[in-house]
């Protein structure tokens, strides 16, 4: 299952996209608002500009997510219309921040990626392991790093190829 945002009033639409085709148009009216708004099923722009992912893990306050990273500063929190987060998590935990913290993508001297996390500042923190960062601390992470905001768990999936 597939969720869509109106782009009117930010409601949630849910539909199942295993049974369109890549490419196809889809037409939605949000039953809120009563906006129509197109999408394409399988074009997203920003797959191709992503260097990794972060898997965000199932629990109580949220579902699997897969959410793509550029080079650059990506900045992780929960969603919420309007906030400067350039990777938000669909979620209602309320110890995640809306910029709780930030990966830098960056290239070193020889052309390998290179992944820093660093806190938001968060209210409740960023955890690398068991260990919590420090204000300005950066962690350099890899491919697999587990960390946690709140009670959100959540996993660096670098892209094969990129490394």
């Amino acid at each position: 299952m597939k969720r869509v945002r109106c782009p009117k009033c930010d409601n949630k639409i849910t539909f199942d996209e295993t049974k369109y085709a890549e490419g196809q148009k889809l037409v939605f009216q949000c039953p809120q608002c009563n906006h129509q708004f197109g999408i394409r099923i399988g074009v997203m722009k920003q797959k191709e500009e992503a260097v990794a992912h972060l898997l965000v893990i199932e629990n109580q306050f949220h579902f699997k997510q897969l959410l793509p990273l550029r080079m650059g500063n990506n900045i992780i929190g929960k969603y919420c219309k309007g906030a400067k987060t350039t990777v938000p998590i669909e979620t209602s935990d309320p110890s995640i921040d809306h910029c709780h913290c930030n990966i830098d993508i960056s290239r070193d001297k020889n052309g390998n990626l290179k992944y820093i996390l660093s806190d938001g500042p968060s209210y409740t923190g960023t955890f690398v392991g068991d260990v919590i960062l420090g204000d300005r601390e950066k962690r350099i992470i890899d491919d697999g790093t587990l960390f946690t905001m709140g009670a959100t768990s959540v996993i660096l999936k670098a892209i094969k190829g990129e490394d």
